[in-house]
């Protein structure tokens, strides 16, 4: 897949929100100065005390609904099914989006077949010794790779302190021995810590799209430098908007290499660098660590799950000082299909 230059092609990573050297015209100068007053405008929202959340009981309004919660960044919904799952969902009025299912009576269990799948990363990586997800949600991968691997090291990062209020209070997953919470934005928490990974999983959708600050070049140099040697990073990928291909282009040109699993739906991404990693090689290190973790999921299957899907190899990857208006187009569009 044609590519543009690694991070370490590249040469040092720019920080959040600095933007690239102008090349002497005026309007690259203007772009770049515009990029960085967007993005350190939303870091600095990011970085803003946030108040506590109060939640509100929604008993009777709504079939199944438990719990309303309004918070800064969302407004959030606790639904009981009658098999005795919870729907953890986002949106407002009637654009109401799924985040998570939970079965509260089973920890292990991943309901919503691509945090199957974001599973496979405990094949690709060096050792299973440090983790991190940026995206909490109601919890349900960070916790099945923390009560799977109990040796794993693993911090979940989270923006929104409501959401980590739910899933504690509703689904159970709290800090822990190995367990760390760390309530600020993503980006922010890479560029403060000085901590290397095995594996970085990111699941950090809000609806059909993710904060655009978290879907730029600089965003994934960051995740790179923050892998140790072999680590690798894995991603979540809504395909129905316009932006999977800009997607992938921006992922692809921080990594030398793109792997592609199935999500029912979704589109799980592990990216890395250095030789691409032999199929077989993979499914031997997957049994291995089968057989010694008894996964829920059997990782040997997990890892047949790979395939290539159609993408714009033209498409251009996003950086700091673009501000993608294409979200504002796949909201668009995805608001026409609900009317």
């Amino acid at each position: 897949m044609a590519k543009g230059k690694t991070a370490k092609e590249a040469g040092p990573r720019p920080a959040p929100g600095q933007a690239p050297k102008a090349t002497g015209s005026r309007a690259a100068i203007l772009i770049g100065i515009a990029g960085a007053i967007v993005v350190s405008g939303v870091l600095a929202l990011l970085l803003w005390p946030q108040p506590k959340s109060e939640f509100v009981a929604q008993a009777g309004t709504e079939p199944g609904l438990i719990a309303r919660i309004e918070s800064l960044y969302n407004d959030i919904y606790v639904y009981k099914r009658a098999n005795g799952n919870y729907v953890l969902s986002f949106g407002a009025e009637r654009l109401r989006y799924t985040e998570s299912v939970v079965n509260p009576d089973d920890e292990l269990d991943l309901p919503v077949y691509y945090t199957q799948s974001m599973t496979v990363g405990l094949a690709y990586a060096p050792a299973l010794e440090d983790a991190a997800i940026i995206g909490l949600g109601g919890g349900r991968t960070a916790w099945y790779h923390h009560k799977s691997v109990p040796d794993l090291r693993f911090t979940a990062v989270e923006l929104d302190p409501s959401v980590a209020q739910v899933a504690e209070q509703f689904f159970k997953v709290e800090p822990e021995k190995n367990f760390d919470l760390e309530i600020i934005d993503g980006r922010v928490w890479l560029t403060k810590s000085d901590q290397a990974f095995d594996l970085i999983l990111i699941d950090a959708y809000r609806g059909p799209f993710v904060p655009f600050h978290l879907l730029t070049t600089e965003f994934y140099q960051e995740v790179a430098g923050h892998l140790k040697p072999g680590g690798v990073a894995v991603q979540n990928v809504e395909p129905s908007t316009m932006l999977f291909d800009s997607a992938v282009a921006t992922i692809g040109a921080a990594f030398d290499n793109l792997d592609f699993y199935r999500g029912n739906g979704n589109i799980v991404i592990v990216a890395y660098d250095g030789p691409k990693r032999d199929p077989e090689e993979l499914k031997r290190i997957a049994a291995e660590r089968q057989a010694e973790y008894g996964f829920r999921y059997d990782l040997t299957e997990i890892v047949s799950r790979g395939y290539q899907p159609d993408v714009d190899a033209t498409a251009e990857p996003l950086t700091d000082d673009f501000a993608p208006v294409e979200y504002l187009k796949a909201i668009d569009r995805h608001n026409r299909k609900q009317t």
